[in-house]
């Protein structure tokens, strides 16, 4: 086993202020939606991902997979959004047999107006605020650590819903 080193003040510091940035931009990107839009980030990350799918509707286990919940979360995430019309749910696959979630009409409308709004509360709070060289950084960084954690292969498809 590979000895362990403490890090140094300095390291903690850097950490503790990456660590406090990301969450204030997470938050403040949340904000945007549920102020913006009128819903949280559980229902926009539905919500992108039914978008992005053939026919705008999935498997529910499909939905759970592409999201990384489990089925209980999503389930009750599900409900949720169907009691304000967002998803429906659906007879999926050629013999009808397999629970399917698709978007509504009002679905697809918060889904268009949602990506409009976050990207925009993105670029506010996000890219604008980086040079180019900051950006390229962070990208190559960002990069690295997919690569170390979340091998190419695994990798979810490019667009997710954050």
């Amino acid at each position: 086993m590979a000895e362990t080193q403490a890090l140094e003040p300095e390291e903690w510091e850097f950490w503790d202020t990456w660590m406090r940035a990301q969450r204030l931009l997470t938050r403040e990107l949340e904000r945007g939606l549920q102020r913006d839009c009128g819903i949280s980030k559980a229902e926009f990350s539905v919500l992108v991902t039914l978008w992005q799918a053939a026919g705008r509707e999935l498997r529910v286990g499909e939905l759970s997979e592409s999201l990384d919940w489990d089925k209980s979360r999503v389930s009750h995430q599900l409900t949720r959004m169907e009691n304000r019309g967002f998803v429906k749910r659906t007879q999926y696959g050629a013999d009808g047999r397999r629970a399917g979630i698709g978007l509504t009409a009002e679905g697809r409308r918060a889904a268009r107006s949602a990506v409009l709004v976050h990207a925009g509360n993105i670029r506010r709070h996000f890219l604008d605020s980086l040079t180019p060289e900051q950006a390229a950084v962070i990208r190559t960084w960002s990069d690295q650590m997919l690569d170390r954690f979340e091998p190419r292969g695994d990798a979810p498809a490019e667009g997710g819903a954050s």
